[in-house]
């Protein structure tokens, strides 16, 4: 765990602009500086980084941040390699938790493992990618299947010959278990050895921080099975990721979804089209891993499936590890293209703006679930409507409480003709769910919001290739962004449960934009000013911004952007302030912006005293001596805002 501390300083002595700048080209705009958004296609200059707020935000996609989440959204680094980066550079050494001897030397030898199998994937790659361009029948087959070179160079295609020992002629010690382990290379039992893929045109795939951890190989000839991926090794799990996702990063943040389809052929010849946010499962079911992964890339998910039986018995599964994971701000949606067609058919014969209006059209999860159990029973007869109800109860029972899960069970109980009513009567009476379709690798599935699931894990050869953040002025409601979410920190956990939310007054969003903006009034509260926001109802952000600020020791609003809960309320306000932050002109006398702030909001509390006291009827002294002084309280403080503006 790396010390809040340390990741202040860190953000004091290090210049966002320096960071960004390393990938971004930023030229002078007024007081701050502007560039093309790293995160999604655009021809106008919409990033902003502010050097003296430290902090970056794209007007056009909401992505926004700190040096150290620059780097965790563009290069795919983790808390921890960010950190170490960003430290790194400033000639700083980061703390280390103590470790024994014991510990440090398994660290050691670990990471010595996992370079070794990468150097091994990496100089596969290469392999593969250079006899591609000897291999004339592989290249025809990418030409008839509509790719060009270009795409081909993108997603790093290549080719495995028909050589049994093919990687023999890159790695002369062909005896080297690490090849196994790698899953290059078989072993068979009688000792001999020979190269997993031959004859197969080869797709990288890479985790979320675009490293290579295994291949897919597809067979253009005769034989079987047509799909073969890598098998299980220290840095691959089938369960865990996904083919594309690192390609797509910036096509899911442009169309503002990620599309889910079945097959990396899909995935490349969508590509080739322009539609460049596709990724695909790796010969396995949908895992509850995958849609958490997912949901770190966007908001709203669309999966495309065949119409045909298999593809809805697909789709049925994908919905079931959906189910615990839906909230009020995400959107999950099912995609069900013609029985002859596939979406790299689709495309081909109908063009990309068609396949774009059809995944527009995409059927939403709820009515989805809703239509598939009808067409499972005799709606029209009250025992068909009881087995419907039956079957659903568990479903509905695994959708977290919110504004999503009350919508679906008032209309699943119109379509079996029950009243709300009775049917949470019965949901209560049900016993405890279990998932009503486990996926076969993984029983417990992490919450949405934690630490990023492992890289690694266990898994069998498959079968087959299938088998900003806003609010308005008044009452404005705290919400996520749907087109980017922050990166979580590593071992931080979301503190704002799915569809709850917390109001922000006028005065209050003015108290943040100024505490935001200048951290050092901070220091400067007094007691009286600590009053005042002590009994406010509607200051509690405000409290949480002094007390993360007194913490943390931040310095600038980048460094409290980075040092918010990730999920929490007081970050979705914090993040939906970083555009009027940078569009706003520099006050010439912030003290005095919050002195006036915070003289308004007792000037409200004093009236509001007063009016019950009024209302009370002022009976006794001690309410009329009471309302005197409130009374020359006003005064006071009106003297002193005339003069402010004077």
């Amino acid at each position: 765990m790396i010390p809040e501390s340390f990741v202040q300083e860190l953000l004091a002595r290090v210049d966002v602009v320096d960071v960004v700048g390393r990938y971004v080209q930023l030229r002078k705009g007024g007081a701050n500086l502007l560039g093309l958004c790293p995160f999604h296609n655009e021809k106008s200059p919409s990033f902003t980084v502010s050097p003296t707020k430290q902090f970056y935000h794209c007007f056009g996609c909401g992505a926004h941040g700190s040096a150290i989440t620059f780097l965790m959204e563009h290069t795919g680094a983790s808390f921890p390699e960010a950190v170490r980066s960003l430290a790194s550079n400033a000639g700083m050494t980061v703390p280390e938790a103590s470790r024994s001897p014991v510990q440090r030397a398994a660290d050691k030898r670990r990471k010595e493992e996992v370079s070794r199998h990468q150097q091994i994937l990496d100089m596969a790659q290469a392999h593969y990618v250079a006899q591609l361009k000897l291999a004339q029948p592989a290249i025809r087959y990418l030409k008839q299947r509509g790719l060009s070179g270009a795409i081909a160079a993108r997603f790093g295609l290549g080719w495995a010959g028909t050589d049994r020992r093919g990687l023999a002629a890159i790695f002369p010690q062909y005896e080297d278990p690490l090849l196994v382990e790698s899953g290059l290379v078989i072993e068979a039992d009688d000792g001999r050895r020979y190269d997993r893929f031959r004859e197969r045109i080869m797709f990288p795939i890479r985790n979320t921080r675009g490293k290579l951890i295994g291949f897919g190989g597809r067979i253009i000839g005769k034989g079987e099975p047509k799909y073969l991926n890598s098998p299980e090794t220290s840095l691959f799990s089938k369960g865990h990721e996904l083919y594309g996702l690192w390609e797509a990063r910036a096509g899911i943040r442009s169309a503002g979804h990620v599309l889910v389809v079945e097959g990396y052929m899909d995935v490349v010849g969508l590509a080739q089209h322009g539609v460049e946010n596709a990724v695909a499962t790796l010969g396995t079911a949908t895992t509850a891993f995958h849609i958490e992964k997912l949901l770190r890339a966007s908001h709203t998910i669309v999966f495309s499936f065949d119409g045909d039986t298999a593809g809805r018995r697909a789709a049925w599964r994908a919905l079931n590890a959906c189910l615990p994971l839906v909230r009020d701000d995400v959107a999950m949606r099912f995609l069900f293209l013609p029985t002859e067609h596939d979406p790299d058919s689709y495309i081909q014969a109908y063009g990309a703006e068609a396949f774009r209006a059809t995944v527009s059209e995409a059927m939403p999860l709820s009515r989805f679930m809703m239509d598939e159990l009808a067409s499972r029973h005799a709606m029209h007869e009250a025992e068909g409507r009881a087995a419907c109800v039956h079957e659903a109860l568990p479903l509905l029972a695994m959708l977290p409480e919110g504004t999503l899960r009350l919508q679906i069970e008032r209309e699943f109980a119109k379509r079996v003709q029950l009243t709300p009513e009775e049917l949470s009567g019965m949901m209560r009476d049900a016993p405890p769910p279990s998932n009503a379709e486990p996926s076969p690798e993984h029983n417990a599935p992490p919450p949405y919001g934690g630490p990023q699931a492992s890289d690694y894990g266990a898994y069998d050869e498959p079968p087959g290739f299938m088998d900003g953040a806003s609010y308005e002025d008044q009452g404005h409601q705290v919400h996520q962004a749907p087109m980017h979410e922050p990166v979580a920190r590593a071992g931080k956990r979301s503190a704002r449960a799915p569809g709850k939310t917390r109001s922000v007054t006028p005065l209050a969003k003015r108290l943040l934009r100024l505490l935001l903006a200048h951290p050092e009034l901070v220091g400067q509260l007094g007691d009286q000013q600590l009053e005042i926001l002590h009994h406010g109802p509607h200051l509690v952000l405000v409290r949480d911004l002094i007390t993360l600020a007194n913490s943390s020791g931040a310095r600038h609003a980048g460094a409290l952007l980075q040092a918010a809960e990730p999920g929490s309320d007081l970050e979705g306000v914090l993040a939906s302030l970083t555009p009027e932050l940078l569009a706003g002109e520099e006050l010439p006398d912030p003290q005095a912006e919050w002195n006036d702030a915070l003289g308004r909001i007792e000037l409200e509390a004093i009236k509001a005293e007063q009016s019950a006291l009024v209302q009370g009827g002022l009976k006794d002294d001690f309410s009329r001596r009471r309302y005197q002084e409130l009374t020359r309280r006003i005064a006071l403080l009106s003297s002193a805002s005339s003069r402010q503006v004077r």
